[in-house]
């Protein structure tokens, strides 16, 4: 894809995410798009900011061998498009929750978190600093980590007392 389209990010994202709506399937006997549409959009959104993220170690050699990727695309203007898409991805995922009738738990943990985790990589990431990206690209287990703390807290505050 990178030697057709800028937008190489998007087709991974929406192959890499298709796993959320399959899931769900799976979960719940059938496809309710008002919480998997939202969680996919969302899914999507997160995978063009980290693998966004992850392209700006390879800008050089891209250029010189021809490739393309959204941090060539968007060059100088990519923190303004990662926080939009951040706040896609942060946005869907509070939609999702409140379609799935999620509880306080998971916008304390899993949306704020998110929120606050993303925030924390978009102002410190330097985009002209391999390593950085890197490691910028690897916090993201973490954003995935706090994801899930808050829809297992959630989870558990719902089962009640005789669960713990």
């Amino acid at each position: 894809m990178k030697r057709i389209t800028y937008w190489p990010q998007t087709v991974l994202g929406l192959a890499f995410n298709w796993g959320a709506l399959l899931g769900w399937s799976a979960m719940t006997g059938g496809l309710d798009l008002s919480v998997a549409g939202p969680l996919y959009a969302g899914g999507v959104a997160w995978t063009l900011v980290y693998d966004t993220i992850y392209a700006h170690q390879d800008k050089t050699d891209d250029i010189k061998i021809g490739v393309k990727s959204t941090a060539l695309r968007f060059g100088d203007h990519t923190p303004q498009w990662l926080a939009g898409f951040a706040t896609t991805f942060v946005s869907m995922t509070a939609l999702a929750g409140y379609m799935n009738d999620q509880g306080l738990p998971f916008y304390l943990i899993s949306v704020l978190g998110t929120a606050a985790h993303l925030t924390w990589q978009l102002r410190t990431v330097n985009y002209d600093n391999p390593a950085d990206c890197w490691a910028k690209f690897k916090s993201n287990t973490w954003t995935g980590g706090i994801l899930w703390s808050g829809l297992v807290a959630d989870a558990l505050v719902k089962a009640g007392p005789g669960l713990a």
